[in-house]
């Protein structure tokens, strides 16, 4: 039984990371539908906020892989004048919808359903965050994604990426967000990083597009 479950684990992330839009668009309006992430849908007070209200600077913010809309949501609404959340599953963005419009923040969060591999941003932001979405992006294209959206930055503005370094059950490394960390503080400008003593030791990481040498 072991084999068989970490064998479903292993195909659904590769599905995830490396399937069609229309593949990993079925795989979570089906889990959002069945509820199965309902126990994320409270992250009030998670280590992502300070970093995120600190650098938003009541501007824009633009949250890649936004699910259910718990950052539009949990975050402080002064620290910031517009949000776009961006989803592949309608299911995950009907709740965050529906949860902006609880709170009266419906003027301000909008969302769009896209892949984030290959969505074109219409604006820039002051922040393009990716909380845990890094990890559906593959590893050979994590720089190449980065670069894509590093021009839909505003002058100033930063890349947050949360990503939980460690197995949540063992505490022990994980290759591939370490890879990712690795990727972005050798190919970008760190800003911030920090790694909490919370379960699974989640790592959250600020940075921006490294200045070019003028001629």
């Amino acid at each position: 039984m072991y084999i068989v479950d970490r064998s479903a684990r292993f195909l659904r992330g590769f599905l995830l990371s490396y399937g069609p839009s229309s593949i990993k668009r079925f795989f979570w309006d089906k889990e959002y539908s069945e509820e199965k992430w309902s126990f994320a849908y409270n992250t009030v007070g998670d280590c992502v906020y300070d970093h995120l209200e600190r650098h938003a600077a009541n501007g824009s913010i633009l949250d890649m892989g936004c699910g259910s809309g718990n950052t539009g949501t949990e975050m402080d609404g002064t620290v910031y004048q517009s949000y776009l959340g961006v989803d592949i599953s309608e299911a995950a963005l009907n709740k965050a919808r529906k949860r902006s419009q609880e709170i009266g923040r419906q003027e301000k969060n909008h969302f769009e359903c896209a892949d984030i591999l290959s969505y074109v941003p219409k604006a820039k932001y002051d922040v393009i965050l990716f909380r845990e979405s890094m990890y559906h992006v593959p590893l050979g294209k994590v720089k190449s994604t980065l670069d894509r959206y590093a021009p839909y930055l505003k002058d100033g503005g930063v890349f947050i990426v949360r990503l939980f370094a460690a197995d949540l059950e063992t505490s022990t490394s994980k290759y591939r967000p370490n890879a990712m960390l690795e990727i972005m503080a050798n190919e970008f400008e760190v800003l911030e990083k920090r790694q909490y003593n919370q379960r699974g030791q989640p790592t959250v990481i600020v940075f921006r597009p490294k200045a070019r040498l003028k001629n």
